[in-house]
């Protein structure tokens, strides 16, 4: 017979999953091996995918590129005609971003891909001027992403920080580093704010999700 723990794995890993594999996934492992930099879950693509859908986004800003699936995939359930900007200091992330937005069938046109300091960029964005704003960044970094994503966001709007559980440490009251301190704070001060509504999605390791009232 299973333990709980067991079946309760069995069951995430199946999630993780549920979407078929596709050729995405296989170029964004392809580039995470050339770029040293892990690639979201083939369930977290997945879920980026629906969430934006759900959401109609039209207009979404990516902090943090990574191998360039995350953007892929939400641009994959955005609205027709959407536009995504996204934001990175790394120009091999913003190169990787590119190749798979074009592998995904994305119009040049329908992107503005930055190679800075988001803590730089940001501040020069519209306030209330975006529907979707994806974190994907160091954990030391996220409240002041987070406080300039909200700031970015209309009423509606979706904010989603990826890898909120930091790699599944948050959970463990032992574990004290830096990082997972850093996100158990972040989804304090987020489940603290009346402005929006959160949830915390168990899909790869984490997606803090938060919606501006």
């Amino acid at each position: 017979m299973s333990t709980p723990d067991k079946t309760k794995y069995a069951s995430w890993a199946y999630a993780e999953e549920h979407a078929a594999q596709n050729d995405l996934v296989d170029l964004a492992r392809v580039l995470a091996n050339d770029l040293g930099t892990p690639a979201i879950s083939e369930g977290t693509a997945a879920a980026l995918t629906v969430l934006a859908a759900a959401g109609g986004s039209r207009a979404i800003v990516g902090i943090g590129l990574g191998t360039g699936l995350a953007a892929a995939s939400l641009m994959h359930g955005a609205s027709a005609g959407a536009v995504l900007t996204g934001i990175d200091a790394d120009p091999d992330r913003v190169a990787a971003t590119r190749q798979m937005l074009q592998a995904q069938g994305v119009a040049p046109s329908r992107t503005r891909l930055i190679t800075g300091k988001a803590e730089q960029v940001l501040p020069r964005l519209t306030s209330g001027g975006y529907d979707l704003v994806f974190i994907e960044t160091d954990p030391e970094q996220a409240a002041e992403h987070i406080d300039q994503g909200l700031r970015l966001l209309h009423p509606g709007g979706m904010l989603i920080l990826n890898d909120a559980l930091d790699s599944d440490r948050v959970p463990k009251p032992a574990v004290r580093q830096p990082s997972t301190q850093a996100m158990r704070q972040v989804e304090s001060r987020l489940r603290e704010d009346d402005a929006v509504v959160t949830a915390m999605i168990p899909t790869g390791t984490g997606l803090l999700t938060a919606v501006r009232r």
